[in-house]
């Protein structure tokens, strides 16, 4: 039996937050992309940008807050809906600390920072009384950006900025394309590990994992990616689902006496054309009907996603005994 998820957020709701963000940060951000251009370089105007820079994200992260709480409270499942109830004031504390620490360290505590976000959103948000647990380490996530990012982004930059000044001053416009690509196909195993690091999450006695294979993974998701980038972008949202539809079936619920897996029931042609027609209603808005085009197409999605319990499924403690043995 399915137990399909609900999702009552409306435009309505999210229309006041996301006016302050299209005020606040997107439209003075696209203004400062065109006047930068107009500042000369020896200008000291430029040595403002970056703490203005950090200004604008700042206020982003406030304004998000009340964005991401209207979210998880629009959830619902068995007619219950999720609570929220983190305090602003701790937020606030968990920003200005992670701020401070990713400054003084250069970025290094941005992993740390992103997994005391996760868990204070996890950890605050209630279901029937009882809250989740992110469990998620900043170490991970760390060596995740490091291992699969950073190192070959840096090795790549070296390798091609050494060819093009011996022999061109600048790269040649295959290999400009050459990097766009290489840069693609490392962002997947990245995202992959990333997400999959995301999913760690315990709720009253379950553990929630992704239950996957890296390579299968990374082929599934390497030919969407492939898709939207042959159709120019226009398959993008039917790549989304099909990952999304993917990887909730990969989603595993285990207690010690209880399974539960995730799924979606895709409509391929239905949904695609659904997602498209409500993204161009907030292109041709300039932004201002997002916020009824993201909660229908998340109201979509959400109520066509589900829990199925698997009983012949073994338990989180046999499962764990079967990894064992094959280990």
């Amino acid at each position: 039996m399915k137990n399909y998820f609900d999702f009552t957020l409306t435009g309505k709701r999210l229309f006041p937050a996301w006016l302050l963000f299209l005020l606040l940060i997107i439209a003075p951000y696209i203004i400062l992309l065109f006047k930068i251009k107009e500042i000369p370089a020896e200008d000291p105007l430029i040595l403002w940008l970056i703490p203005l820079i950090f200004i604008f994200f700042f206020i982003g992260m406030i304004i998000s807050f009340f964005i991401t709480k209207l979210h998880i409270e629009g959830m619902v499942y068995n007619e219950k809906g999720v609570e929220f109830r983190g305090s602003f004031g701790s937020y606030i504390g968990i920003l200005l600390f992670g701020f401070f620490l990713s400054i003084i360290t250069i970025g290094i505590y941005i992993p740390w920072f992103t997994r005391d976000l996760i868990r204070y959103f996890s950890e605050g948000s209630y279901y029937d009384n009882k809250n989740f647990k992110f469990n998620g380490k900043g170490l991970d996530l760390f060596l995740i950006i490091l291992l699969t990012m950073f190192i070959p982004l840096v090795v790549i930059s070296i390798i091609l900025t050494s060819y093009s000044t011996d022999q061109y001053g600048k790269l040649p416009l295959g290999l400009e394309i050459a990097q766009q690509i290489i840069t693609a196909i490392i962002s997947i195993p990245y995202a992959y590990l990333l997400y999959k690091w995301i999913v760690n999450i315990d709720y009253q006695g379950y553990k929630i994992r992704w239950e996957t294979d890296l390579w299968e993974s990374i082929r599934v998701i390497a030919i969407q990616v492939v898709l939207t980038i042959i159709t120019v972008g226009i398959y993008f949202p039917l790549a989304y689902l099909k990952l999304f539809k993917y990887f909730s079936e990969k989603s595993v619920a285990r207690s010690s006496d209880n399974n539960l897996r995730f799924g979606y029931d895709i409509e391929p042609i239905d949904d695609f054309l659904f997602i498209w027609g409500q993204m161009l209603l907030a292109i041709i808005t300039l932004g201002f009907y997002a916020p009824w085009s993201i909660t229908k197409i998340l109201r979509r999605v959400i109520g066509k996603t589900y829990v199925c319990p698997l009983s012949q499924e073994p338990t989180e403690k046999q499962y764990n005994e079967q990894q064992l043995s094959t280990n």
